[in-house]
């Protein structure tokens, strides 16, 4: 895949994210659209995976801890051949495996996620057993910066300096909102930067929405060996959407018709441009 067509690749799956929120009349919008760059890169150019052999010992492992963005997520992982697009028509419906939050229900997905603070801690377990075990996998995770202020990532944080998890990839989706105002007036925890360095992670911040920026980083070797890896992307809500961008409404806002068009519309325009 060029550089061209991965650019394009963002587009279509923000469209198609889009597409069954709007069908589905719920889901988590605004974070979706920021962190599908992410996601983007890492399924096409990062993560060795298979879909038809996930159960390989040797893959490697991603966790969304920032479940309730799984439209995003399931966008990606239909695109990349676990399971059909078309399944997605079926998504929040009664009885349907794609629900809110990722679900191991679905081909695909590692760990049930949602519940902020937990996808963190399951990566460093997971980072641990392949050091034991000799495995040269790695273990990647996305934490929205909304969830940063849960006990139970600062514990996970000094395990994984603790044990010198350099296998263990930690990517911030760092749009500085949640869904009840800015990160700086509900929780701040800034400097996320100089905190995390100070636990003894090695950080990497980046342009989130930049494809090569993104690619460098996740796909280069331990930043600092001996040290777990915590790549900020500074990323903006509702990205790639005007009406939706930086707008707390669209934390799960679900568009009219008119403003479901005008989406498509303004998608569709960044996608001639390319």
């Amino acid at each position: 895949m060029t550089n061209k067509e991965l650019k394009l690749k963002s587009v279509f799956l923000r469209k198609s994210l889009l597409k069954y929120i709007y069908n589905a009349k719920a889901g988590h919008t605004g974070g979706s659209l920021s962190c599908v760059d992410t996601l983007n890169v890492l399924y096409n150019r990062v993560l060795n995976v298979d879909p038809n052999d996930f159960k390989n010992p040797n893959r490697d492992r991603y966790i969304q801890s920032k479940g309730h963005c799984v439209e995003a997520l399931f966008v990606t992982l239909a695109d990349r051949g676990f399971f059909p697009m078309s399944d997605l028509e079926t998504l929040c419906q009664h009885k349907s495996h794609y629900i809110g939050h990722p679900t191991k229900k679905v081909n695909g997905v590692e760990q049930n996620t949602g519940a902020l603070g937990h996808g963190l801690p399951i990566c460093v377990g997971e980072a641990i057993s392949a050091k034991l075990d000799g495995k040269t996998h790695r273990v990647y995770t996305l934490l929205g910066d909304g969830e940063l202020p849960e006990g139970s990532n600062w514990e996970a944080f000094l395990a994984a300096a603790h044990y010198k998890l350099d296998n263990l990839y930690a990517i911030l989706d760092y749009n500085k909102q949640q869904i009840t105002g800015d990160n700086s007036e509900v929780m701040n925890t800034d400097s996320v930067s100089e905190k995390l360095q100070s636990f003894g992670w090695a950080v990497k911040e980046v342009d989130g929405h930049n494809l090569e920026e993104l690619e460098a980083a996740l796909n280069s070797g331990p930043l600092e060996a001996g040290k777990p890896n915590f790549i900020i992307a500074h990323t903006v809500k509702g990205k790639g959407v005007s009406y939706m961008e930086r707008n707390l409404k669209w934390h799960h806002g679900v568009p009219t018709p008119e403003q479901y068009e005008l989406a498509l519309s303004e998608l569709n325009e960044a996608e001639a441009l390319i």
